[in-house]
């Protein structure tokens, strides 16, 4: 990811997935200060386009196994246990709470569209219905 796949002036983060396949996300309103001062304490020459934004404990940029390791060592500092979860853990509960928690302003073409899904029905695997939700359709139904 470089500099030039984040724009702050909207918010958004060009992200290429698999197949470099390219898709534009909105930013949370949460990490655009933080991002925003990361880049702030940058050296001028880390602030090229061509140049990585986020660098691993070597100055270089990180890879799939580097996140993992990092993933690891942050839920181990939690004292969550590290074997239990993994990035892909990640993404489908990112998945399955902006689902259950913002039914009202999420659709599933939505997170589709969020996850780079190229079908909606890999997509719907994370509309799981809970129990909570069962018993709310069950005592809500009214025959007579």
């Amino acid at each position: 990811m470089s500099t030039k796949t984040i724009d702050l002036s909207n918010n958004t983060m060009r992200i290429y997935g698999k197949g470099k396949k390219e898709r534009l996300l909105p930013l949370h309103p949460m990490v655009v200060p933080l991002i925003k001062s990361y880049m702030g304490s940058l050296e001028e020459y880390q602030l090229h386009p061509s140049q990585p934004v986020f660098l691993n404990k070597n100055g270089k940029k990180p890879n799939p196994r580097g996140l993992h390791k990092i993933f690891k060592e942050i839920l181990q500092k939690a004292g969550l246990p590290p074997q239990r979860f993994s990035l892909h853990h990640l993404r489908h509960t990112f998945a399955t709470l902006l689902i259950q928690e913002n039914k009202e302003n999420v659709d599933l073409r939505t997170v589709q569209e969020l996850l780079g899904h190229e079908s909606l029905v890999t997509t719907q695997v994370y509309t799981h219905v809970d129990f909570e939700q069962k018993k709310k359709a069950i005592e809500t139904f009214n025959i007579f």
